[in-house]
């Protein structure tokens, strides 16, 4: 019987792990603040930018909304951040990526304070998730890490292929599983557009984790019996007249095979915003100098 991987109860889990640590802020007068930055009138990037807001809400995390228009030039924003910077009541920072065309999303990266980067992309974070001393680990390879846990996945020297080379997904999830660690010492492979009999690859890996954005690129024919399966793809595509999400895993026939396997939707998604807030609340526990509990 396999074991469908249900990300909304373990986020769900994770919030309510999160009160406590929240709750011994709010006794030292300490709220933790994120500020999200919106630069965009596509209505996925608003409904995005909603979603987390109201997760913040839940929790107990004042949630800063900013709305910049598109077409302003890009020293808006950046005055928008520096700002966010230097206000000590906001403890994390999100610019809802991507961007207008006019602005580098590296710059916008760069431009953010690395103590408030709670999503964890700053060349500052990212270094020191390679030297295994992570101040936050980058929100999605976070939740995949958790709901292997969650599955009872033993990561030790199991072999695990990631599809996706993304600065995102697929390389800061490499660095966090081979590292010397309780979520870590798997041997991984990374496969990405160039690889060849990428079949073969993801047919001897115990655990896959799809991160490529192609729609239900792996299948049924493309894993082993027993396989572990995350998908972190989420595609809108037509089907009989009609707009629907899929992974970058065909679900159907990989779970007949697969031991476990995320849904889209309802898998990997709901992680990834549990784990902003939980590097919210690490952000104002650090800066605040309050410790707490985010076991």
């Amino acid at each position: 019987m396999t074991h469908i991987i249900d990300g909304n109860a373990v986020a769900s889990d994770v919030r309510d792990g999160l009160s406590t640590a929240i709750e011994t802020l709010d006794a030292e007068g300490v709220t933790p603040t994120l500020a999200t930055v919106l630069m965009s009138d596509d209505p996925a990037s608003e409904t995005y930018v909603s979603m987390k807001q109201r997760d913040c809400e839940e929790v107990g995390i004042e949630a800063l909304d900013i709305e910049l228009d598109p077409e302003a030039p890009a020293d808006e924003l950046f005055e928008t951040v520096e700002d966010l910077n230097a206000d000590p009541n906001v403890n994390g920072i999100l610019v809802q990526m991507p961007v207008p065309d006019h602005i580098a999303d590296r710059d916008v990266i760069r431009a953010i304070d690395p103590a408030k980067d709670v999503d964890g992309f700053h060349p500052e974070n990212v270094g020191r998730l390679v030297a295994g001393d992570p101040v936050f680990k980058p929100c999605t390879p976070h939740g995949v890490l958790e709901l292997l846990d969650a599955a009872d996945v033993e990561t030790e020297g199991a072999d695990i292929a990631i599809v996706g080379r993304s600065n995102i997904v697929g390389k800061p999830l490499a660095n966090l599983l081979v590292q010397k660690a309780d979520y870590g010492n798997a041997t991984v492979t990374v496969c990405h557009s160039r690889t060849e009999n990428l079949a073969e690859k993801t047919r001897r890996a115990d655990v896959v984790v799809a991160a490529v954005g192609v729609p239900e690129l792996i299948d049924g024919s493309m894993i082993s019996d027993g396989t572990v399966v995350i998908d972190v793809g989420v595609n809108r595509v037509e089907r009989d007249g009609e707009s629907t999400l899929v992974g970058d895993v065909d679900f159907e026939s990989a779970k007949e095979k697969a031991s476990a396997i995320t849904p889209v939707p309802g898998g990997v998604g709901p992680m990834t915003r549990a784990m902003l807030l939980y590097n919210t609340v690490t952000a104002a526990s650090r800066q605040e100098d309050v410790p707490v509990d985010l076991s």
